[in-house]
C-alpha cells in the first residue's frame, strides 16, 4: 500500500471502511495523505475504528450519538442514495401499484431480503401468505435469485401474490408502491426506507453485528418494527406483526414521519465536501 500511494501520491484518501481500506489507510498516515473515512453503519468495524484516530474528516451514516467518534472532526451526513428515493404521493403510489401488477385498492406489503434473499424471510412469508391474502393484502415478494425456484414451487397460486427473483432497476418505484416494507437492517436499504418515508419491518441477520445495531437505532426511535431471525421463524409471529401494522395507519403514519427524519438527500455532496475540505487544509 504505501508502494502503491508512493507512485501516484493522490491529494486524499477516502475509506469507506472495509477490511482492505486499513492498510491503505495506514499507508496515507505513514505518507501523511489526508484521510477521510465514513460509516454507513452505527456499529462502527475494527478499521474505521483503527483509521479514526489519523482521519481528519469523518462521516457518518447516523447521528453522532450512535458512536465513540471525535466530535470536533465527524459530521453526520447520512449515506448517499439515489435521488428517486424521495415521498410518494397518494398517486404515486396508486400508478407504482399499478405498474406491478395490482389492482391497487388493497394494502401492498413489499418484502425483500437482499440481492441474495434470506432463507428465514422467504420462509417466514411463504408460512404466513394465505392468511395475509385472506385479510386482504397484497404481496410483492422478492425472494433474491438464490432462492427463487424453491420458494416459487412452494408459494400460493393467488392473484394477490407476485413473487420475483430480483428488482433489476426501479427499486424506489417499488418500494414506493408499498404500504409495509419488510426488508433486512443494512444501512443503505434503511436510508432508502427513510428517504422514501416507508414504515418497515426490519429482521437483522443474526450473523450481522451491524445490522442488528442498526435496527435496535431506528426501533429506539419508534421508526421501524425489529423482529429477529427467531421471532419470525416462530409460527403467526410475521403474520401477526404485519398485520398489526397494516391495520394501524396512525402509527404507520408516525412510524413514516419518524423514519423520514434520519433522511439526507444530499448526503453524497456532503460527504464529497468532506474530502474538498481535506484537501484544502
Amino acid at each position: 500500500s504505501v508502494v502503491i500511494l508512493s507512485k501516484f501520491r493522490p491529494d486524499v484518501v477516502f475509506a469507506k471502511g472495509g477490511y482492505v481500506c486499513l492498510p491503505i489507510g495506514v499507508a496515507a498516515r505513514i505518507l501523511n495523505i489526508p484521510l477521510v473515512i465514513h460509516d454507513s453503519d452505527t456499529r462502527p468495524g475494527l478499521t474505521n475504528r483503527v483509521l479514526a484516530r489519523w482521519a481528519l474528516r469523518i462521516g457518518t451514516g447516523a447521528p453522532l450519538e450512535n458512536y465513540d467518534y471525535p466530535t470536533n472532526r465527524s459530521v453526520y451526513v447520512g449515506v448517499p442514495i439515489a435521488s428517486t428515493f424521495r415521498p410518494y404521493t397518494a398517486a404515486e403510489q396508486l400508478n407504482a401499484k399499478k405498474a406491478l401488477g395490482f389492482s391497487g385498492d388493497k394494502p401492498l406489503l413489499v418484502v425483500t431480503g437482499g440481492g441474495l434473499g434470506a432463507v428465514t424471510i422467504n420462509h417466514a412469508v411463504l408460512a404466513s401468505a394465505q392468511e395475509l391474502i385472506d385479510n386482504g393484502v397484497d404481496i410483492y415478494h422478492v425472494t433474491g435469485k438464490k432462492h427463487y425456484e424453491v420458494i416459487s414451487s412452494q408459494a400460493p397460486s393467488d392473484e394477490h401474490y407476485k413473487l420475483v427473483p430480483f428488482v433489476f432497476n426501479k427499486m424506489a418505484d417499488t418500494l414506493g408502491a408499498a404500504d409495509v416494507v419488510v426488508s433486512r437492517a443494512s444501512a443503505t436499504f434503511i436510508q432508502e426506507l427513510a428517504g422514501i418515508g416507508k414504515p418497515a419491518i426490519l429482521v437483522p441477520s443474526r450473523a450481522l453485528g451491524d445490522q442488528r445495531k442498526n435496527a435496535a437505532v431506528y426501533a429506539a426511535s419508534d421508526s421501524a418494527v425489529v423482529l429477529t431471525d427467531d421471532e419470525i421463524e416462530k409460527p403467526g409471529v410475521f403474520a401477526s406483526a404485519t398485520l398489526d401494522l397494516l391495520h394501524d395507519s396512525t402509527r404507520r403514519e408516525a412510524m413514516s414521519t419518524n423514519l423520514h427524519a434520519y433522511a439526507r438527500p444530499d448526503a453524497a455532496r456532503d460527504v464529497a465536501q468532506l474530502v474538498v475540505d481535506a484537501v484544502r487544509r
